[in-house]
């Protein structure tokens, strides 16, 4: 991904992961052991009967042509004191080193669909307020047919600790808005941290809702990691590092980072975005996105034909 080309995540994947590349690419006693400090301090396991064995942890002897792609759930969650929130942000990234490719494809927070141990419907983003990181993983595979290997995790107030550590973030800006004291003029914008997090929050003043906002959201990540592979001084990657191990967690280990940053770090060079497609629609009074059978097969192909 060029560099002119994270409501505040993947802004997960995309933002920890890339930027950890560049902590671990760029070597020295002082990197490694930042590094390995902050993946032992975002580290969380995975407890759900599906996900068993880790894929990464197996591979670190081998070439970038023989590590297998892998599926990533990237979950932006507003936590607040006595809140832990909901995943208002849910991205499946998929990254194949064979390939050379990284997808994200993100999933609208109102989808209406079935959460395991709950009656009748929910809308996919109480999963993760139902049963944590475990839960949300469960609905997406089970509402998509799919495996994930991994799940990462961020608080979106993190997003501004992370875009002031690359010294902000240039997006272009579809329609003009304010809000919150900003004035967000269309065209190339410059941000820092909190006009950044008011960019990926806006979604009422947007004809799009939440697939406007969701767009904005893969602006920012796909900023924040140009910028972070510009940044070479000691004090940015500290700020970078502070961030992370603050608004983080992952089942992803320090030797799964280190294999993603010797094995997987092409597939940045060939970056996709897909939006789920459904129909806004009210029922008794809740607000929902209804995605057809036909459309959950087809996001389940397209994650599929990446793997």
């Amino acid at each position: 991904m060029k560099h002119r080309r994270v409501k505040k995540l993947f802004i997960i994947l995309g933002t920890v992961i890339g930027l950890l590349f560049l902590a671990v690419g760029a070597g020295g006693f002082y990197f490694y052991h930042a590094v390995k400090h902050t993946a032992q301090e975002v580290y969380k396991p995975l407890k759900t009967k599906k996900n068993k064995a880790l894929p990464l942890e197996k591979e670190a002897g081998s070439s970038s042509t023989d590590s297998k792609a892998i599926n990533v759930l990237l979950l932006g969650v507003d936590e607040r004191p006595g809140d832990k929130g909901r995943s208002d942000t849910m991205i499946v990234a998929t990254l194949n080193p064979q390939k050379q490719s990284l997808e994200m494809v993100s999933i609208p927070r109102d989808t209406r669909v079935h959460i395991a141990g709950r009656a009748g419907y929910s809308k996919i983003n109480a999963a993760y307020a139902y049963g944590d990181e475990a839960l949300a993983v469960e609905t997406v595979e089970d509402y998509l047919n799919i495996h994930l290997d991994y799940y990462l995790k961020m608080n979106m107030e993190g997003l501004e600790s992370l875009v002031n550590a690359v010294g902000g973030v240039t997006v272009n800006n579809a329609q003009s808005w304010t809000a919150n004291g900003f004035n967000y003029h269309k065209g190339e914008l410059h941000l820092n941290g909190k006009e950044a997090l008011g960019y990926t929050r806006m979604r009422h003043d947007d004809p799009q809702g939440d697939f406007g906002r969701n767009s904005r959201q893969r602006q920012v990540i796909e900023a924040i990691i140009g910028k972070g592979k510009q940044v070479h001084t000691l004090t940015t990657i500290q700020s970078i590092l502070h961030a992370v191990g603050r608004n983080v967690q992952t089942n992803l280990t320090f030797t799964d980072m280190k294999t993603l940053a010797m094995k997987y770090r092409q597939c940045s060079q060939n970056m996709t975005n897909y939006e789920v497609k459904g129909t806004p629609k009210s029922i008794d009074g809740i607000s929902w996105v209804l995605v057809s059978k036909q459309e959950r097969q087809h996001v389940h192909d397209l994650i599929e034909g990446a793997m």
